[in-house]
């Protein structure tokens, strides 16, 4: 069992596992954009006080189980990881955002 944490007004030891998917669960998160992907993740956790404990991103989806300070809800994590991953990716790799808005047959 992990050792509880604190702030200045409480005692807490909160562990989330979020799990999510690119638009239509396209096969996007591979090779180098999974890397990328796990960097970010890294690096955000490091700026909001959230502690990863495991992170696997797989082709089609992401797991990550982690731990927060109390004053971030769970939907305001997820929207952190998410909208933050998400403009870094879009941009460093145009073509995930063409693949997922560009239009076309779905796959």
């Amino acid at each position: 069992m992990s050792p509880a944490k604190s702030t200045s007004h409480a005692v807490y030891d909160l562990k989330y596992h979020l799990v999510w998917v690119p638009k239509y669960r396209k096969m996007l998160l591979k090779g180098k954009i999974a890397e990328r992907l796990k960097e970010i993740f890294q690096g955000i956790a490091e700026r909001y006080e959230f502690e990863i404990d495991t992170m696997g991103v797989m082709e089609d989806h992401v797991h990550v189980f982690l731990s927060a300070p109390p004053r971030y809800a769970p939907a305001l994590i997820v929207q952190i990881m998410k909208s933050i991953s998400a403009k870094i990716i879009f941009r460093e790799f145009p073509q995930v955002k063409e693949q997922l808005w560009g239009g076309g047959a779905l796959e």
